[in-house]
């Protein structure tokens, strides 16, 4: 599997978080959704789990994206699983933004490590305003990492970018803040989840529908 060639670093990387967040997330005693969470995880690395990991490395494989758009950096974790996905399809790019300028700085160093930081674009500051000047119908794949109070307005501001079909992967989307991103309507959606160090964690996939999904009941009453 091509991933291989940057899985010493992810062992690394992952590793690292082991080491640093539980302590920094103990010496802070926050909840995500407080006002100071994400100033308070500077130091932390936040990765997406490693299976959610390989999947969004298989999205990207299977889709082969011009264009991924990706909402939180932090160090770079899912950064590099969708890089190495654009790296094997010959073609792509991914544009990442990140509050924090000192993560992207991190995240930048991980990239060029593993010798995927040409097809990254690193932007940095609040997400509604580093992605505002995305062309419409240009985003192939939206994946949503970072606060989750803003997973839904990105959502809906980033609609005219996405390319019919685009599908939307949201992390943690059972956290605190992202319910109304979960009430969205219009979007045909698929829950599961992964674990790592034996906490479950919901993902979510989305596309946009034209007409109503059918419910399994309605399916059923069709059928007979």
């Amino acid at each position: 599997m091509p991933l291989d060639q940057i899985q010493n670093l992810l062992d690394t990387l992952y590793a690292d978080t082991l080491r640093v967040d539980p302590a920094v997330r103990a010496r802070h005693h926050l909840t995500e959704g407080s006002p100071s969470f994400y100033a308070a995880m500077r130091e932390a690395y936040m990765p997406v789990t490693p299976d959610f990991g390989r999947l969004l490395y298989l999205l990207v494989v299977c889709g082969r994206p011009s264009l991924v758009v990706e909402f939180g950096t932090s160090f770079g974790v899912s950064t590099l699983f969708i890089a190495a996905a654009l790296r094997d399809n010959g073609a792509g790019r991914v544009i990442t933004t990140e509050l924090e300028s000192g993560k992207v700085a991190r995240a930048r160093a991980n990239l060029r490590t593993a010798g995927l930081d040409s097809y990254v674009e690193f932007r940095v500051g609040d997400a509604r305003e580093t992605l505002r000047d995305l062309p419409a119908d240009s985003v192939d794949l939206l994946f949503l990492d970072g606060e989750k109070s803003l997973y839904l307005a990105l959502l809906r501001q980033l609609e005219p970018a996405l390319r019919p079909g685009s599908p939307i992967v949201g992390d943690n989307v059972d956290f605190a803040g992202a319910q109304e991103f979960l009430d969205q309507a219009g979007y045909l959606r698929a829950t599961f989840s992964t674990e790592a160090l034996g906490t479950r964690h919901d993902h979510q996939v989305l596309l946009r529908t034209r007409a109503a999904v059918p419910t399994a009941d309605q399916v059923a009453v069709s059928a007979r």
